[in-house]
């Protein structure tokens, strides 16, 4: 008899080896993650829309294919609803989408199909992804798994909950202020956003043209680096993509940081930071210097401005495209998020102008800095998951996005991976951020911190097995 595998700790890439060695087949991992999305998302509300008899037929023809040498051959992966995907439901999160279903995949979902992975499900999200707290008026609230009172994050907060929770293998987020890193730090994954134009956006609902990415959340840096390679790539058709050869992300992966210099943000704009999220971050500094690398301690209370100009270009982009909506049924829209786009609408041509640029400058800044500085770490969120009762999603979201929203801002590469647990149990997300094109760097280092440490292998405590 055929154990069932063991979701929590499997990996896509200990999944692909099971599959190639014939330990196991897709149909049976698809089978375990579908019964385990029957059990888990009455309680979580990861998923939106489960693909139960289409991932089953995708299954099927793949095998018939035979295609084992795919990248991510029989592979499910969940992805966020804000990615179209032809003849299923893509809502947004909203009431406005809540019936649309797109005639055609969207360029990321049909590079992974192209790859052998099989959709399981659209996640749940943060209404228009414009907030983190993943408390949705129209879809319900996304809770965390390692504690259902508190938020999972957001905006790709089904996302995020369903790697944790061994719903999915692998899924796809979206990144406009933190909306990757934000849920995996809070929930425990691995979150990647890469560099601005290095993954396609079309077919992905905008929330700011200027400063959306797409990217991915995984149990594990080699995963991430697995979908990276999958979905980077120019597309001449999406005005943001940017024609550069893509890396091959493991080629350097396991070759460690002996050598490199690496930056330790700290000044002002750290202080409020919560002791133990401070704590953690310093322990894996420390991890760094055993690895060979020499840390610097560095004043960044540029970041500051930075997440502020962010901040504001988020709320003008969104309230643009969704200007018409705003017009004629604002009162369809969740309270924080009417009153965000309101904020976005009202904001001055010369406040729209000055934040542009405070980009241009960011930019310019950062890139003087990862000349002398070959990483930076930094916390992910300044605080781990608050509580869902009495939460307010707009002073939330300018808590969480403080450390993330600035590379959005200068499109650079991060990735948040865990480095630790609080004394009552919540994850603890450490953020690695490299110069522009530089995803590479990010997994490596990042992959260097996991071989020498086990924070990548906790699981929440899940009743359901």
């Amino acid at each position: 008899m055929i154990m069932e595998p063991d979701l929590l700790s499997m990996t896509i890439s200990s999944a692909l080896e099971d599959i190639r060695q014939k330990r196991i087949s897709p149909a049976e991992i698809v089978d375990s993650c579908l019964r385990r999305i029957h059990n888990l998302n009455p309680t979580f509300n990861a998923f939106i829309t489960v693909m139960g008899d289409s991932v089953r037929d995708a299954e099927h023809r793949l095998r018939n294919k035979g295609a084992m040498d795919a990248p991510l051959f029989g592979i499910p992966i969940a992805v966020k609803d804000l990615y179209e995907t032809g003849g299923t439901l893509t809502t947004a999160g909203t009431k406005f989408f809540k019936d649309y279903i797109p005639m055609a995949d969207c360029v990321v979902v049909q590079k992974l199909k192209n790859a052998g992975a099989l959709i399981i499900g659209k996640t749940n999200t943060h209404e228009i992804a414009l907030g983190v707290t993943g408390v949705n008026p129209h879809f319900g609230i996304c809770r965390n798994p390692w504690d259902t009172t508190r938020i999972s994050g957001g905006s790709s907060s089904g996302s995020a909950v369903a790697v944790a929770t061994g719903m999915s293998l692998g899924a796809l987020g979206t990144d406009t202020g933190g909306s990757i890193r934000i849920p995996a730090s809070l929930c425990g994954v691995v979150g990647l956003k890469p560099t601005y134009g290095r993954v396609s956006l079309r077919g992905i609902f905008p929330l700011s043209w200027n400063l959306d990415h797409a990217g991915c959340l995984t149990k594990s840096v080699r995963d991430a680096a697995l979908m990276l390679h999958v979905m980077a790539g120019y597309d001449a058709d999406d005005p943001a993509s940017v024609d550069l050869p893509v890396h091959d992300y493991l080629s350097d992966l396991a070759k460690g940081i002996q050598g490199w210099r690496v930056a330790l943000a700290e000044g002002e704009y750290f202080e409020e930071a919560d002791s133990e999220v401070k704590a953690a971050i310093h322990e894996a500094a420390k991890v760094f210097e055993v690895l060979g690398a020499k840390v610097t301690r560095v004043d960044l209370d540029i970041l500051r401005g930075l997440a502020l100009a962010n901040g504001q270009m988020v709320q003008a982009d969104a309230a643009a495209f969704h200007q018409e909506r705003l017009l004629e049924h604002a009162d369809w829209f969740g309270a924080d998020i009417r009153e965000r786009l309101e904020n976005g609408r009202a904001l001055s041509s010369t406040d729209y102008g000055l934040a542009r640029r405070k980009q241009a400058e960011g930019r310019r800044w950062m890139d003087h800095f990862f000349n002398e500085y070959d990483l930076l770490i930094l916390p992910t969120t300044s605080i781990t998951a608050p509580l869902i009762e009495g939460t307010d999603a707009i002073d939330q979201a300018r808590r969480l996005t403080r450390f993330t929203a600035p590379f959005n801002l200068t499109g650079l590469p991060a990735l948040s991976i865990p480095c630790g647990l609080t004394s009552n149990g919540l994850p603890i997300g450490l953020q690695l951020v490299s110069g522009a094109w530089k995803e590479a760097s990010v997994l490596r280092a990042g992959q260097a911190f996991e071989d020498a440490t086990d924070w990548h292998r906790k699981s929440p405590p899940l009743n359901f097995r």
